[in-house]
């Protein structure tokens, strides 16, 4: 199993080297143009050029190996996930997005496996990274990060997290990952005025998203409104609630919510 400080090491270390040999391969090609005679000149060419493009195929194959990961910790096969993930982070690749992916997919694992802490510091490592073409993840990094300090009641960190990522364009998938945190976090801190702001239109988004966030949100949208004195929105939310999810393994998860079910 990798560790979270040495993947993270690895990478940095990685993208480092690649970055210092790109920059010597231009030197070396600059040269050929300039320095020696012609034969010499087109035998420097020719070796830098086929350098060039056995690393590049070996990167090729690890961005073929990376992309497996996800669908790997989707199916809950985290043994052969973290495998994939090590073997991806412990070869060298010239692309940077292969070694960035590999962080980020090691978050999502470590989020699936219920290790908040580890999950939050490589999305941490991730986003202190110039993403480049990886920039779209940046939002979902974010949110698995926000989500992961709210299991961890980092309640400053959840908040710092969401207003930075109030300001991006999120897609509809992430504007329903968004609405799920915020409506947990303003449950935390008590603030129900926050959660019943345009709380018809939270209802619709949380009709959206799978099974267990939605009924996890209408059951917070319900504990607001009962907070609130609107008791017949608050049931009808708990009653749909109650046909989307367990009620006492959400009450284990989610003890604040037993007010509504005493």
């Amino acid at each position: 199993m990798i560790t979270v400080d040495r993947a993270i090491n690895r990478v940095r270390r990685d993208l480092t080297l690649a970055t210092l040999l790109k920059f010597a391969l231009g030197l070396a090609l600059a040269g050929c143009f300039t320095l020696g005679p012609d034969n010499i000149r087109f035998l420097g060419i020719i070796t830098i050029g086929s350098l060039w493009f056995w690393l590049s195929l070996n990167s090729a194959r690890g961005s073929r190996v990376a992309a497996a990961s996800p669908v790997l910790i989707a199916a809950g096969n985290y043994e052969e996930a973290e495998r994939n993930i090590e073997r991806v982070v412990q070869t060298f690749s010239l692309f940077r997005t292969v070694k960035l992916q590999a962080l980020h997919h090691l978050a999502v694992l470590r989020h699936a496996q219920h290790r908040w802490q580890e999950s939050a510091t490589l999305s941490k490592a991730l986003l202190g990274q110039r993403l480049g073409a990886l920039q779209p993840i940046s939002v979902s990094t974010q949110l698995l990060l926000a989500d992961s300090l709210l299991e961890m009641n980092d309640l400053r960190g959840v908040f710092e997290t969401l207003t930075s990522v109030r300001r991006d364009q999120l897609s509809l998938s992430e504007m329903l990952k968004f609405q799920s945190l915020e409506v947990e976090y303003c449950t935390n801190i008590s603030a129900w005025d926050v959660v019943m702001d345009h709380v018809m239109n939270r209802v619709q988004l949380a009709e959206l998203m799978p099974a267990v966030p939605s009924g996890r949100t209408q059951a917070m949208i319900a504990l607001a409104a009962l907070k609130r004195g609107r008791n017949e929105l608050s049931n009808w939310l708990k009653s749909r609630a109650e046909l989307l999810i367990d009620v006492p393994n959400l009450l284990t998860e989610r003890p604040v919510l037993r007010e509504l079910w005493p």
